[in-house]
């Protein structure tokens, strides 16, 4: 296959991969429960550092619970709200985009208002009003972040799907009886998967950063679960005592967002015909 070929898909897919495997294992790969304080061993340094311990591999936070247990559980909630809130923003978006691309006339024009209205509020502020509305969970994390991103997939699939719907092949298929519903699936979204691939790709690395956001600011996921957002709030507190608190976090968020750039990079690389014609 030729996506494996790529040096891109391979280690973008490693890292997710890696990355989902410990969100799924969590519960058997966390030395401790997250939420499990132990106010004797409060800001112990990483293990390998003069006066670690090896029980705290990556140390304890300022209520001496273990940070290595909380970064792996935190990336339940990462990667929860990076795969269904993508998806659901792919749905609704490049559903839409089609009807535009395709139908043109007025149903573009109503959707193109939309979508213009809709962008022209800063996406993170737009989810913070919506969290302060819907209340925190990571549903409402998920809720939130499908209704402010669906315009990025419609947007600009929609103008992909433009230029495939004028295609010679497109309206061959028309004229040989092919319905609208038959040549949308058959002939539209196969020429613009690449692109619906890069772009959901790229949802799920933002998807991760505004999680991240929404739980820094108390706004994300509730106060019984664990998010990277809420280590960085809780860990800039001691940032100078116990820096690793901090930024063990930020690393994994940088970390799975890289993953999932990669990923979307490598694909759209080896699956768009036009990228691949002109290296060729």
């Amino acid at each position: 296959m030729r996506p494996l070929r790529s040096g891109r898909v391979i280690a973008g897919a490693v890292i997710v991969a890696a990355v989902l495997m410990c969100a799924l294992l969590a519960p058997h790969l966390a030395p401790h429960d997250p939420d499990d304080q132990n106010l004797i061993a409060q800001l112990l340094p990483p293990a390998w550092q003069v006066g670690g311990d090896a029980d705290y591999p990556l140390g304890t936070d300022g209520l001496g619970r273990c940070v290595l247990s909380r970064l792996l559980f935190g990336a339940r909630v990462a990667m929860e709200v990076a795969l269904i809130a993508s998806l659901g923003a792919a749905l609704v978006g490049s559903l839409l985009a089609y009807v535009a691309g395709y139908l043109g006339g007025w149903a573009d024009w109503l959707i193109g208002r939309a979508v213009d209205v809709w962008m022209s509020f800063p996406p993170v502020i737009l989810s913070l009003i919506l969290m302060t509305g819907l209340g925190t969970g990571v549903r409402n994390v998920i809720f939130a972040i499908v209704l402010v991103d669906w315009t990025r997939f419609c947007r600009v699939l929609r103008s992909e799907v433009i230029v495939v719907a004028r295609r010679d092949y497109v309206s061959a298929a028309r004229l040989s009886g092919f319905g609208h519903w038959r040549t949308v699936t058959r002939e539209v979204v196969p020429a613009t998967v690449p692109l619906l691939v890069t772009l959901l790709s790229l949802e799920m690395g933002i998807a991760v950063v505004v999680e991240a956001v929404l739980s820094f600011v108390g706004l994300g996921a509730r106060a019984d679960q664990v998010a990277w957002g809420q280590m960085i709030a809780d860990g800039r507190q001691a940032i100078y005592q116990a820096p690793w608190a901090l930024f063990a976090p930020v690393l994994a968020i940088f970390v799975t967002v890289a993953g999932f750039n990669l990923l979307g990079d490598g694909l759209r690389r080896t699956l768009d015909v036009r990228m691949v014609e002109g290296r060729e």
